[in-house]
């Protein structure tokens, strides 16, 4: 995970993730959660919650909601929205998604917007899962997101990217080393202040590519049964250029 990489985003996160439609997303959890869980689910837990644009959504949707990240400044913009919007239940934890620890267990789990393939080194994965396991109630879900190697060979690959939006402007140059399976991004950020001057910073995020068998193999030793892969919110099967797997699986204990 790479905490000084979103000090440098924070600030702008939710305008470069603007086209997100959250409230789809949240709509797609609630049908997995009729569809493919045991008992009613009221508690869940998202990790890797940045923001909190989807904590909120599932907090509006009445779920009680604890929510983890490892970037003290995303937690504190969410926080900030928490008091503004009433929803000061929230328990936010600022932690690391290989070591985190929870008050309580959570009949769910999600992780949103590849999250997952931010777990780089080699024992990460199952460092992460293990910890899930641990937290979910018997036949608690666990639902994520990952990128494809589909979309690292194709969209990340060795390209560049410029991404704007009302102030800010983010410079994204990709390498992609297929044979490690991860890729670096170069990120340069650009934020109009009220001056009209622009301040610059400059990051290194890395993203893993985890294959179907990969994780399917960690997610079986971590306890889980695997319920599905996906290729969109209508629980279709993913196609061969698909660019996101949409993963549900059900802690066995």
């Amino acid at each position: 995970m790479q905490d000084g990489a979103y000090y440098a985003l924070y600030s702008s996160y939710d305008r470069l993730n603007s086209e997100t439609d959250y409230s789809a997303w949240a709509d797609f959890f609630c049908a997995a959660f009729e569809k493919f869980g045991a008992k009613k689910i009221s508690s869940v837990l998202d990790l890797g919650c940045g923001t909190g644009a989807m904590t909120f959504e599932l907090r509006q949707r009445g779920f009680d909601m604890t929510a983890v990240d490892i970037s003290c400044d995303m937690l504190s913009v969410a926080r900030q929205r928490a008091a503004e919007t009433g929803y000061e239940d929230i328990l936010w934890l600022c932690q690391d998604m290989r070591s985190f620890e929870l008050y309580g267990t959570v009949d769910a789990a999600v992780c949103c917007l590849d999250g997952i393939n931010h777990l780089c080194g080699a024992k990460d994965l199952g460092k992460c899962l293990s910890l899930v396991h641990n937290y979910l109630e018997p036949d608690g879900l666990f639902l994520f997101d990952v990128n494809t190697p589909y979309k690292f060979r194709t969209f990340y690959g060795d390209n560049d990217y410029i991404l704007e939006d009302e102030g800010v402007t983010c410079c994204w140059q990709n390498h992609y080393d297929s044979r490690r399976g991860v890729c670096d991004f170069y990120l340069s950020v650009f934020t109009r202040r009220s001056d009209g001057a622009w301040d610059r910073v400059d990051a290194v995020q890395r993203e893993r590519c985890y294959t179907e068998k990969r994780l399917r193999g960690e997610l079986a030793r971590a306890g889980f049964e695997v319920l599905g892969f996906f290729g969109d919110y209508s629980f279709g099967a993913p196609k061969k250029d698909c660019e996101r797997w949409y993963v549900i699986a059900r802690a066995k204990k």
